[in-house]
């Protein structure tokens, strides 16, 4: 297969072929913890850390496991370092860790790793591995932050409520909350809401993708000269 550079690489994970909003993988975990930007955050970054790890480590073993293992092994890869992920959130961010319960194991089944390890890291060098999955790991974070901000500010009329859990101390004062007696938008932190959140951004970056082909066409398309006439002359001008 042709080799990505680096760029494209970056565009696909961030963009053009999101895990989420062009993929559509991981879905579960994506639509339940989005209540908040804090469980946003913890989730998609814990899942950044298996995707950077996992990718990174099929890629180095790609030309020394079998094809009738070759699963198996990416699964055993991918719960190692899910484990790895859930001790150290148990170590250092334990509150969040409760909060965010059964959806810290379950990154093991996360299609969106599982996927990249096979489609990209089996078939590609390490360092351009794990550039994949740092990626695809931070386009997925982005949509759990936004959609997160989005479910809690109509739902909760605040933001970044709870960052303490993940931060510590320094983060008490960072939640705002700037509409006085706001009323709970109970839609909207229910899963009803994360499916209608989703939907809204998907819909948005169809539409940015469609207005950048117009653009692109158009210029394509568009006429290279002004239109002015051309006219001959003959004879000697002086």
């Amino acid at each position: 297969m042709a080799t990505k550079t680096s760029s494209e690489i970056i565009r696909d994970g961030l963009w053009s072929n999101n895990p989420a909003l062009v993929q559509v993988l991981g879905l579960c975990p994506l639509l339940a913890v989005t209540s908040t930007v804090v469980n946003a955050i913890g989730l998609g970054l814990a899942t950044l850390m298996v995707l950077v790890g996992s990718n990174f480590a099929v890629s180095v073993i790609r030309n020394y496991v079998g094809d009738s293992v070759r699963l198996p092994a990416f699964v055993m890869i991918i719960a190692s370092l899910v484990t790895c992920a859930e001790l150290l959130m148990q170590a250092f961010t334990y509150e969040l860790y409760q909060i965010l319960g059964i959806f810290i194991p379950l990154i093991v089944t996360n299609c969106a790793i599982l996927g990249r390890a096979d489609a990209f890291a089996s078939k590609n060098r390490p360092g351009a591995a794990a550039l994949d999955g740092a990626m695809m790991g931070l386009g997925f974070l982005a949509v759990l932050v936004v959609l997160g901000g989005l479910r809690e500010a109509v739902g909760q009329g605040t933001l970044f409520a709870g960052m303490d859990l993940l931060l510590g101390p320094m983060a008490a004062d960072w939640q705002m909350g700037p509409v006085a007696g706001y009323p709970d938008v109970l839609f909207m932190v229910l899963p009803p809401g994360a499916f209608v959140g989703l939907g809204l951004l998907i819909a948005l970056k169809n539409r940015i993708d469609h207005q950048i082909d117009e653009r692109r066409r158009a210029l394509v398309t568009e006429p290279t000269s002004s239109g002015g006439k051309r006219v001959r002359v003959t004879g000697q001008v002086s």
